[in-house]
């Protein structure tokens, strides 16, 4: 129970009266960095997201572009080219890539770039990619120290994250109070978000879908039934542990994405003529001189909330799986890491933004999120809208199955080892109450916990960030040095 009393003092400490007042709470995180005229909430821009887009810029500039400079090397290392037998940790390079996707490429990929694309036209693409190209940044440096601080237990199994790291990394650094009370904020904002944004919006948005395209099934009823069924495959994959997480992403993302992207690489065949064009508006868009400043900011900020609620860089999320790969460099599953990003945002997203544009999607009045992706993808494979709702069902249960592990490492921090299936049973409980409910306010409040595990995870990651750095170098002096070459 230490845990939480550290988790309740940090909170004390850094939110004050936001922790005994949960609407201030909300309110606070809801705060705008930057408001265009009244009524234009389209240009509103929360302050976690500047947090995100700052601490990703520092750690692209920190480390000197390694999302550029090893991007060769980790797809390397994602083929299991520096795999050595009897390297420490429960699943691969591969499967630990999987799991962390699973949890981030989802419904954001498909309405989340139509919402950007709604509210700040196409030029919102092309700041979404740039997001994305400096969250692989955050990635990197977060998940090499999710390897560099795991622990590892007697009986083989992985514990790792954020709530390790800052308790022992600070330590290090002669920081042990703020260390405690940022694990302890940490590791309850991600039990919180797990629950909500991981696991009920998940439900509720996947039956919606259901619901919508099969007549019938609509109802209080057939969302029990449906949140039952869910339930109950997700528990078979989360008693399992990360391993059993592992291996199923492992199948169900790269499938996935693979029919998804494939789909929409069609439609951009099919439209050829209007790809080149399509770029162009959207790079022109980006910049909307004809709108002035406020226009220009507008289509940057939707850029840029769209990617990091999409990827989660910077969230802490992604540590948590990253940890228990198997590798005695920590570099080596940064590098890996930032790998998400790129396929998250760089490409998913990139695709449904570019179809939604080429198709002109976007110009069909009444349309708005993933109204807006299915009319782009039924213009050319007309009934896409059910492969569209069996996405949304897939995307959910992996997503479910990744968080289950992030929300019971944090309970395990919290609470310890010993009741770790009780979060199990909330866990499966909430994935069949998401599914009848329409609770937007706890699914919101949960959304906000999520986002907020931000502030604690980069305020150590940046403290820490010459540890990151002293490791990368010796990692590539060690790479051209040919000491991981294979005999």
């Amino acid at each position: 129970m230490d845990g939480v009393r550290e988790a309740m003092t940090g909170l004390e400490a850094a939110f004050g009266q936001w922790v005994v007042d949960p609407l201030s709470s909300v309110i606070f995180f809801d705060l705008w960095f930057w408001d265009n005229a009244p009524g234009d909430a389209g240009t509103a821009l929360p302050i976690v997201v500047v947090w995100l887009i700052l601490g990703a810029t520092f750690f692209t500039l920190r480390f000197r572009f390694v999302n550029l400079r090893a991007f060769r090397h980790a797809i390397d290392c994602v083929r299991g080219r520096y795999d050595q037998p009897g390297d420490t940790g429960e699943i691969s390079h591969f499967q630990a890539l999987s799991a962390a996707l699973s949890a981030t490429v989802g419904l954001g990929n498909i309405a989340g770039v139509a919402v950007a694309v709604g509210l700040g036209g196409p030029g919102a693409v092309f700041w979404m990619v740039m997001a994305g190209f400096l969250g692989m940044s955050s990635k990197f440096a977060e998940c090499t120290l999710g390897q560099r601080y795991r622990i590892v237990r007697p009986d083989g199994r992985i514990s790792g994250g954020p709530m390790h790291y800052l308790k022992q990394g600070l330590a290090e650094i002669g920081r042990p109070g703020l260390g405690r009370a940022l694990a302890g904020v940490f590791a309850f904002l991600c039990i919180g978000g797990s629950l909500g944004a991981g696991n009920m919006f998940q439900a509720n948005q996947a039956y919606a879908q259901i619901a919508n395209v099969v007549p019938g099934v609509e109802g209080p009823l057939w969302g029990a039934v449906f949140g039952v069924v869910l339930a109950f495959f997700v528990g078979l994959v989360i008693v399992g542990g990360i391993r059993r997480i592992g291996i199923i992403a492992a199948s169900l993302v790269p499938f996935m994405c693979g029919v998804y992207v494939l789909t929409g690489a069609f439609i951009l065949l099919a439209n050829a003529g209007e790809v080149l064009p399509g770029l162009v508006v959207i790079v022109g868009s980006a910049f909307t001189p004809e709108a002035g400043y406020g226009g220009f900011v507008g289509v940057l900020i939707q850029g840029f909330r769209r990617a990091c609620f999409s990827n989660e860089a910077g969230v802490g999320s992604a540590p948590i799986a990253h940890s228990a790969a198997r590798t005695e460099e920590p570099v080596r599953e940064g590098l890996v890491a930032l790998l998400e990003p790129f396929i998250d945002t760089l490409v998913v997203c990139t695709m449904t933004g570019l179809v939604i544009v080429v198709t002109g999607a976007y110009q069909q009045p009444g349309l708005e999120g993933i109204a807006m992706t299915s009319w782009a993808f039924e213009s050319v494979f007309p009934g896409f809208k059910y492969v569209l709702s069996l996405s949304a069902v897939l995307f959910a249960f992996s997503t479910q199955i990744s968080w289950s592990y992030y929300g019971e490492r944090a309970w395990e921090y919290l609470f310890g080892n010993e009741s770790t299936f009780v979060f199990k049973g909330i866990f499966l409980f909430f994935v069949w109450f998401g599914a009848i409910s329409g609770l937007a306010r706890v699914v919101d409040f949960s959304d906000l916990l999520l986002l907020a595990m931000a502030f604690p995870n980069l305020i150590g990651v940046v403290l820490l960030s010459k540890h990151i750095d002293a490791d990368l170098s010796s990692y590539l002096r060690r790479l051209r040095a040919g000491e991981f070459d294979r005999s």
